[in-house]
């Protein structure tokens, strides 16, 4: 089991933006749908880099349920990814972003880059979502601050290793992105857990995350997964990314049960319809 670890005071300020109590606020896991706007994605890679395909999608989400977006212009799948500058990644969120803020869904900034996150919460975004839960670009941290921003803290490592607990590694890494946080004035009621599935992380330790999920509550923020068509569920049952709804859908039941509050997607119409139902069905027992 995992140690408690010590919540930092929480900063004297303005209330800020007021999108993760409103997320949170629901009786099942909000969904977050996924819009990327890059070539090389794992699952979508070139499907929504034209700029009216991508605010297509980003309506057609909304319209399925979805209570955020979030939007990525640089993949960050663990294997054939291409890094790119943050010119690049601006360049590819200009014509896009803008337009998705103004649907009126929030929107969440998937990046890496502080430059990039600090634009895209100035065009109008809700939320900074960190893979490298802030510990990879030194500004990221004073860039969410600054804003008073929400920010998901994601655990990432350059590399699996399936000889680790890997339990004991998000829990140190968390730990150490929280202190990131504190000393830079980032507001714990804005702080999001993610344990980043799929990331630095065998299929197993993948599955381990998801099993023991709860473990990871007693960090006392809310916690976000991402399982969508991850490559885990093929080490199960042999599928495409295109092919794997069912295994992402189960995966994210077991995460809403486990205790996760928001469900990254990119089926959307379907995983609201799974939680939805789920939630029912429990209200009669």
């Amino acid at each position: 089991m995992i140690a408690a670890q010590p919540r930092p005071t929480a900063a004297a300020g303005p209330a800020g933006r007021p999108v993760l109590p409103a997320l949170l606020s629901k009786p099942y896991p909000a969904v977050m749908g996924v819009l990327n706007v890059t070539p090389d994605s794992f699952s979508d890679g070139g499907q929504f880099t034209a700029p009216e395909r991508a605010l297509a999608q980003a309506r057609r989400m909304t319209a399925e349920g979805a209570d955020l977006i979030d939007i990525g212009a640089e993949s960050t799948r663990p294997y054939g990814s291409q890094p790119i500058s943050a010119d690049e990644e601006l360049q590819r969120l200009q014509p896009v972003l803008p337009d998705v803020v103004a649907l009126g869904v929030p929107v969440s900034i998937d990046s890496k880059k502080s430059a990039v996150v600090a634009w895209a919460l100035d065009q109008g975004a809700a939320i900074a979502n960190d893979v490298w839960g802030l510990q990879r670009d030194t500004g990221m941290a004073a860039v969410v601050a600054e804003r008073n921003a929400p920010v998901i803290i994601m655990h990432n490592r350059d590399s699996a290793d399936p000889d680790i607990d890997i339990m004991q590694d998000i829990a140190n890494f968390f730990a150490a992105s929280l202190d990131i946080a504190a000393r830079a004035g980032i507001s714990p009621d804005k702080i999001v857990l993610d344990p980043g599935i799929g990331f630095g992380k065998t299929p197993e330790q993948s599955m381990t995350a998801l099993a023991r999920l709860t473990e990871l509550q007693s960090f006392g923020f809310p916690l976000l997964v991402g399982a969508s068509r991850k490559r885990f569920i093929s080490t199960v049952t042999p599928s495409e990314p295109h092919q794997r709804l069912g295994g992402s859908i189960a995966a994210h039941l077991l995460a809403a049960q486990n205790g996760a509050r928001i469900i990254r997607a990119h089926d959307v119409a379907e995983t609201v319809q799974a939680l939805r139902v789920t939630a029912a069905i429990r209200e009669q027992g």
